[in-house]
């Protein structure tokens, strides 16, 4: 029986690749080295596409593939796939949300105790026997208590209150299309960043997110605040982000997402008050394990005319 012929756009781990290989027929475009050669020579063929949520699915890249039913991304965020040329197109698109929702808001309560509490430098004053040469290492800053805003109450977003407030930490949001009495709400990021000493950035990203976090939402969070970001980079207009924060008008970031990652803009290396990671909060072993399982699914379900398991 011939297998289902997939674009794959970016490389993925042994235990996703063989799978995949076996049930597919996988097309590395990563791998190419004329990839506009090799979508004119293979586009006709592709009946899906396997993405990750870093990367871009673009309309030129949706309308080279004549028979394209399906977009799958490995990963929650999906603004790296132009909706609007799958949309005209007909083209569903399937995304691994709930898999690395815990997963991400651990890594967002670490971000936030890693830069206040100094962990990352504590450990290095130690193994560079600067304990025993000059004392104790720089106080931190208190963690628990803080009062912390959300901008953005999804699934993320709200698995970071449940851990928040198992840190005494008083909990408000702005989100326009949620409402839940259990927290305060804030009409306007700008509001929020006012009323937060640590404000996490959980919201999709979209074009009508793009830059959400301005200077005048970065001035209100101001200098004793702290800054997470752990959604996309399109949320946070980083020029802004790297003056407030050089400048004294913010007091700390702590960032998992960049704008051109893997590169990232240098000027945040030269910043003492910044915690940078690599696009890593849902790495763990089992959070990419379940995301590769559920993008298979949804790829073996859309072939085998079953419904899709998570369509965005």
């Amino acid at each position: 029986m011939t297998k289902p012929v997939v674009l794959q756009i970016g490389p993925y781990p042994p235990v996703d690749q063989d799978p995949l290989d076996a049930a597919f027929e996988m097309l590395r475009l990563h791998e190419a080295d004329d990839p506009a050669a090799f979508v004119a020579r293979h586009g006709p063929r592709v009946r899906a596409i396997a993405s990750r949520g870093a990367l871009k699915v673009p309309a030129t890249l949706i309308q080279a593939c004549p028979r394209l039913e399906l977009i799958a991304v490995y990963g929650v965020g999906f603004d790296g796939v132009d909706m609007e040329a799958a949309r005209a197109r007909g083209i569903a698109v399937t995304n691994t949300p709930d898999v690395l929702t815990e997963d991400v808001a651990d890594w967002a309560m670490a971000l936030v105790l890693g830069l206040w509490r100094g962990l990352p430098s504590a450990a290095e004053w130690l193994r560079a026997g600067r304990w025993a040469k000059d004392g104790p290492h720089p106080l931190g800053r208190r963690v628990h208590g803080a009062r912390v805003g959300l901008l953005g109450l999804g699934r993320i977003g709200r698995a970071i209150a449940t851990r928040c407030a198992a840190f005494g930490m008083p909990i408000a949001y702005c989100d326009p299309y949620v409402s839940d009495a259990a927290f305060a709400r804030h009409a306007t990021p700008q509001a929020l960043a006012a009323a937060s000493d640590i404000l996490f950035v959980t919201l999709a990203a979209s074009p009508e997110t793009r830059h959400v976090v301005d200077a005048p939402v970065l001035g209100a969070l101001g200098p004793e605040g702290m800054l997470v970001n752990i959604s996309r980079a399109s949320n946070v207009d980083e020029d802004a982000l790297i003056a407030a924060l050089s400048g004294g008008a913010l007091g700390w970031a702590a960032l998992d997402v960049f704008e051109g990652e893997p590169q990232l803009d240098s000027r945040f290396l030269d910043l003492p008050n910044v915690l940078l990671t690599p696009h890593h909060a849902s790495a763990t072993h089992q959070t990419r394990a379940d995301m590769g399982a559920l993008m298979r699914a949804n790829l073996t379900a859309h072939f085998s005319g079953q419904p899709l398991i998570t369509p965005v």
